[in-house]
């Protein structure tokens, strides 16, 4: 049995990632670039990592998408990967009737159009080489919804989920493997950012709001958080040929924390 060299194993291979400038999408894109891979990344902001080449761009609107794909195609006709990172919540505590219809608005459009949106103009690109791969990061709140500050979020991820498994069954026949991947709670500063404002809308310590959104997850069986390197490695794997059998799967990383199959 040869062994596989990771350094080389996506060489000759372009990715977008989206989101791809902190947390789990920049270590998706340095994962990436660490096996040979050409890393486009789309974000707002530039960490100024050398691993990748910046498509700055927002993809909380159409027209932000539209010109995020204008740019990737100019970059790269041969777009072999697309990791659908970009996500988030900026919610705060209150239960569902804080959420205006504005919240609702940014919670689909970020966590669930963008990928809609951007598959739509680049997934062509590849059905008409009849190869390519498309994840879809998308959360255990799909299942296990924190319904008092993130219930549109988890709305929208739910509906990715689904999203992905209906373009998984379009997209096979024609080349293109789709899957998800839902984390559980990762250690990222988008977390510790929800930490200090549960903290502060309940008036407790940061160790009171963490253990708090540890309790309103149902607990973590491993007593931690992934790491944003964790939910990278299975994101890369699942693009990677040792995958090319893998489609149409919602694959969970959450350390334990949904109690059920």
């Amino acid at each position: 049995m040869t062994s596989l060299n990771y350094q080389s194993e996506f060489a000759g291979k372009t990715v977008l990632i989206t989101g791809g400038t902190q947390g789990t999408g920049l270590a998706t894109a340095n994962r990436f670039a660490e096996g040979g891979a050409r890393v486009l990344v789309c974000a707002r902001n530039d960490s100024s990592e050398p691993s990748y080449e910046l498509i700055p761009g927002d993809l909380s609107n159409f027209s932000g998408c539209e010109e995020v794909a204008r740019d990737v195609l100019k970059k790269s006709s041969s777009l072999d990967i697309i990791v659908h990172s970009v996500g988030g919540s900026s919610a705060h505590g209150g239960g569902f009737a804080s959420a205006s219809d504005e919240i609702w608005a940014q919670e689909l459009n970020i966590n669930l159009l963008a990928a809609v949106r951007l598959d739509r103009m680049l997934a062509p690109v590849m059905i008409q080489r009849k190869s390519g791969v498309i994840v879809h990061v998308s959360s255990i709140q799909r299942k296990l919804p924190l319904y008092e500050s993130t219930l549109a979020y988890a709305a929208a991820k739910a509906a990715l989920t689904t999203y992905s498994k209906g373009l998984s069954n379009e997209l096979a026949p024609k080349g293109v493997r789709v899957n998800s991947v839902s984390p559980g709670g990762i250690e990222t500063e988008a977390a510790k950012r929800m930490i200090r404002r549960i903290s502060e809308d309940h008036t407790i310590t940061i160790e009171e709001a963490r253990t708090q959104l540890l309790q309103m997850l149902g607990g973590v069986t491993i007593g931690r958080f992934s790491t944003p390197e964790e939910v990278a490695e299975l994101i890369v794997f699942l693009c990677s040929s040792r995958a090319s059998s893998i489609t149409g799967a919602d694959y969970v990383i959450d350390g334990g924390t949904v109690p059920v199959i």
